[in-house]
């Protein structure tokens, strides 16, 4: 496997998912090279809960890193799972039309441009 998607498979471990025992692990590539990491974080309401992606980015925004390749997803569901609108939204404005590679723990992987998972994006140029 690559090791930004054995990134996310290993993040994955750190999920705190006991409500919905859902867990997703998340790295992003940046412009560099270097990896970020990052696990859905929940808690009792559900509404103030993180996910992985945006755990990711947030990591690497918050250490200075504005420019980024691509981003890998891995989840335990046979389907493969794509960040929701609102990681899309974010890695949209953060990120660009990266690279979005799903993972699952069977090996299966697919990937996407997000302008593909995201087509008509709200950002900047429409303001």
């Amino acid at each position: 496997m690559d090791a930004l998607v054995d990134a996310a498979v290993s993040a994955r471990d750190n999920a705190c998912a006991s409500f919905s025992g859902f867990r997703v692990g998340a790295a992003i590539e940046d412009a560099e090279g270097c990896l970020h990491t990052g696990c859905n974080i929940e808690n009792a309401t559900l509404g103030l809960t993180v996910c992985a992606e945006r755990v990711a980015l947030f990591k690497a925004l918050s250490e200075g890193v504005r420019t980024f390749r691509r981003i890998a997803i891995a989840t335990d569901s046979e389907t493969l799972t794509p960040p929701c609108g609102a990681c899309r939204q974010l890695l949209w404005e953060f990120c660009g039309d990266v690279e979005v590679i799903l993972a699952n723990l069977r090996g299966k992987t697919e990937s996407l441009r997000l302008k593909d998972l995201f087509p008509r994006p709200f950002d900047a140029s429409c303001l």
